[in-house]
């Protein structure tokens, strides 16, 4: 009984998405005042997303630094080497998503 309410469920949540976006009308044009409204709105947007990326890059590098002088301390220990090469290959990873996110975004909409 609860199987079939949660498969419900999760077909409902996957079929959504699909007859919102038939619903949706997209070729409607944006009025220039509409898209003065919406660049006002993101410029603050950007702004605190600007800032939160160059930090989370200061913050990566000290964990870059940590991971490289962990690595080099580890001696023959391979479970620190796997631990150190694990949080480089993460903050790399990281810093690819919060740098890549706006051309992802601008490939999406634009």
């Amino acid at each position: 009984m609860n199987k079939t309410i949660l498969l419900f469920a999760f077909l409902g949540l996957l079929l959504l998405p699909l007859v919102l976006a038939d619903v949706a009308s997209l070729n409607t044009t944006v009025s220039p005042e509409d898209k003065a409204k919406f660049d006002a709105i993101l410029t603050p947007v950007m702004k605190i997303y600007n800032f939160i990326k160059y930090i989370a890059s200061a913050v990566a590098l000290l964990f870059l630094l940590y991971g490289g002088i962990s690595y080099m301390t580890s001696g023959n220990d391979p479970r620190q080497k796997d631990t150190s090469k694990n949080i480089i290959m993460y903050v790399i990873i990281g810093l690819l998503v919060i740098w890549a996110a706006p051309l992802i975004v601008e490939l999406l909409v634009g």
